[in-house]
């Protein structure tokens, strides 16, 4: 049989920047390569293994789901679906939710519907969205038009319109972006790819206050900082705000395909019958794993636990001491390194010691561990880090 990697390198559009690496297997928060060599898992396939790699109870939902049916269509009603449904409106204190497959899929769902709400009550004019610098929003074309970074604007023209950027945690900035044709801001509450930026809490509080005023729907992108992973459930309950939309996908459903918008009761009926659709959004498969995936992530025992292993940690982190380490920012278990180092090359040498890791931003190694990991795992994670650094 011919090397894996050579046959992905073959057939396999290079779109990624692949390590060197065939994984064939995981167990918690432990990866097994295809070499049998053992390596700590503080990437969690860029923050989507909530519970880690095969579960015993994860697979036994999925397992059970599969005997049943694989797939749905969205013509009919399903179990797992609307039980899903169910518990993400009941945590949260929305109203309605869609589903789709990605994190991209659930913001263009939350930029129709916003749009649909002002188009409404207020007609044409009225549809431009502000976004924020160094933020990511997805790679579709109107995702990558929502996102605030320079470098994801070129190639793909031309991109959807109606988009404009402000500055983060800059209120000044964001006050003379809101003219007369905004119905909408979309941001993260902690900025991931763009490097681990945590929002102000008074900005937060800000956009939610001027919004308000106008009637311009905030809509929080919580794709990759949702369903525990900050030491809330959902980010935006850290900064005492509730916005009219937010977005689901990465750790919603542990690893099995799925996306969601989710809206308030203010806008949750804007979009009716034939507006919006998904062909496998919604599937059973995935939302019997999502439902799995929120029973035990929910608990209020397990978010202290994970924002005390985040606290643990940051504090481990700052502890090193050294000098290549500029910041180590975040929340929870989402936790940014600044340093003076190539980010790209500390994740390659810290692959080589047997530490999985991630990169963000030009100057950032991103660390989103499996929100089970234990106190045990993170000592060795540092340790190794230590040596790197």
């Amino acid at each position: 049989m011919a090397n894996i990697k050579e046959l992905d390198k073959q057939y396999v559009m290079n779109t990624y920047g692949r390590q060197n690496l065939t994984i064939e297997r995981g167990r918690g928060c432990k990866i097994y390569g295809d070499d049998g060599k053992e390596y700590i898992d503080f990437g969690s396939g860029i923050g989507t293994l909530s519970l880690g790699t095969a579960d015993e109870g994860y697979i036994q939902a999925i397992t059970n789901q599969l005997y049943k049916s694989q797939h749905v269509s969205n013509y009919f009603t399903c179990e797992p679906v609307a039980k899903l449904a169910e518990k993400i409106c009941t945590l949260s204190g929305y109203d309605k939710v869609f589903f789709g497959n990605s994190g991209a899929e659930a913001n263009e769902g939350a930029i129709k519907l916003a749009r649909k709400y002002s188009f409404d009550k207020y007609g044409k004019g009225r549809s431009t969205i502000i976004t924020f610098n160094s933020s990511f929003h997805g790679r579709t074309i109107t995702t990558l038009a929502a996102t605030g970074q320079d470098v994801f604007h070129n190639f793909f023209f031309p991109f959807t319109e109606g988009f404009k950027y402000s500055p983060y945690n800059d209120k000044e900035a964001f006050l003379s972006n809101l003219t007369d044709d905004v119905c909408a801001v979309m941001f993260e509450c902690i900025q991931g790819e763009g490097g681990v930026n945590v929002m102000d809490k008074d900005f937060a509080l800000f956009l939610a206050e001027e919004c308000h005023k106008r009637d311009i729907l905030l809509i929080c992108d919580e794709i990759q900082t949702g369903i525990g992973r900050t030491g809330t459930l959902f980010a935006f309950e850290n900064f005492c705000i509730k916005p009219d939309i937010f977005t689901l996908a990465k750790g919603l459903c542990g690893g099995m395909p799925c996306g969601a918008f989710v809206a308030s009761e203010k806008c949750s009926s804007v979009l009716t019958k034939g507006q919006h659709g998904s062909t496998f959004g919604g599937n059973p498969v995935s939302c019997a794993a999502g439902n799995y995936v929120l029973d035990i992530v929910s608990a209020p025992s397990f978010l202290e636990e994970v924002k005390a292993k985040g606290e643990y940690l940051v504090q481990k982190l700052r502890e090193l001491g050294k000098e290549t380490i500029l910041e180590v920012r975040g929340m929870g278990l989402m936790v940014g390194i600044k340093t003076s180092l190539v980010p790209g090359e500390v994740s390659t040498k810290a692959l080589e010691n047997g530490l999985i890791v991630l990169t963000a931003g030009k100057d950032v190694v991103r660390l989103l561990p499996p929100l089970v990991i234990s106190y045990e795992e993170i000592d060795e994670g540092v340790e190794i880090l230590a040596q790197l650094f």
